[in-house]
């Protein structure tokens, strides 16, 4: 399985502490045991707390959706908060 993820602003350092710039940190993930956003978390010790708005192909989605190999999951940190939850339902799955 591969995913595509996306890391934006502070949440890119879980990864990279010592990683410079504005562009997001992009990877792959090749790992049968990843079925929900919420493994992804776990996998990389990202605390929901952090998060304020998780893409799944382009997106506005939640921590029980299901992801597959092909899909691109956009993470952002919470000083990246923007009115989302606002204006567009979050996808999750049962």
């Amino acid at each position: 399985m591969s995913i595509r993820v996306k890391l934006f602003g502070d949440l890119r350092k879980k990864l990279e502490p010592d990683i410079k710039g504005t562009m997001s940190l992009k990877f792959n993930i090749d790992d049968d045991g990843i079925d929900r956003i919420s493994d992804i978390f776990k996998k990389y010790s990202i605390e929901a707390h952090e998060v304020i708005h998780i893409f799944v192909n382009g997106r506005y989605s939640g921590l029980t959706k299901k992801v597959k190999s092909g899909d691109i999951v956009s993470i952002f940190p919470r000083n990246m908060a923007v009115l989302y939850k606002w204006y567009f339902n979050r996808e999750e799955d049962e």
